[in-house]
């Protein structure tokens, strides 16, 4: 399974990204994908999370009511709209992919992106 990670990029304070996640090698109805996100020193902390099959998913609480994770599993893609960006969502952004359901820790996960930096700033 391999991830790809794109669309991140530099944004002013109240603008918006969409980040996309594209899955090839075998993704779908059975893995569960989630958003990470890390800055220098920091762990990498969980920012969203979807099920396969179902539309369960979950967000960390600094990112409730702005962000929102999708899945295209015919395009084998999963989308992170971010909404009303703040400076503290500057980061480095993964994806990551496991098989059954989500969780929110990071070492549960088998399959990571390459990460695409999500800066804002004014």
């Amino acid at each position: 399974v391999q991830l790809q990670a794109s669309g991140g990029g530099l944004v002013q304070p109240g603008g918006s990204l969409r980040l996309s996640c594209v899955a090839s090698g075998g993704t779908g109805r059975n893995y569960a994908v989630g958003w990470f996100r890390q800055v220098p020193g920091k762990e990498r902390q969980f920012v969203a999370a979807i099920n396969g099959g179902g539309p369960t998913r979950n967000y960390a609480e600094s990112v409730k009511g702005r962000f929102t994770i999708s899945r295209d599993d015919a395009n084998a893609t999963v989308y992170l709209q971010m909404n009303s960006l703040k400076p503290e969502d500057t980061a480095v952004y993964f994806c990551a992919a496991r098989y059954g359901a989500y969780t929110f820790r990071a070492l549960h996960y088998s399959y990571w992106g390459q990460g695409t930096q999500v800066t804002v700033s004014s």
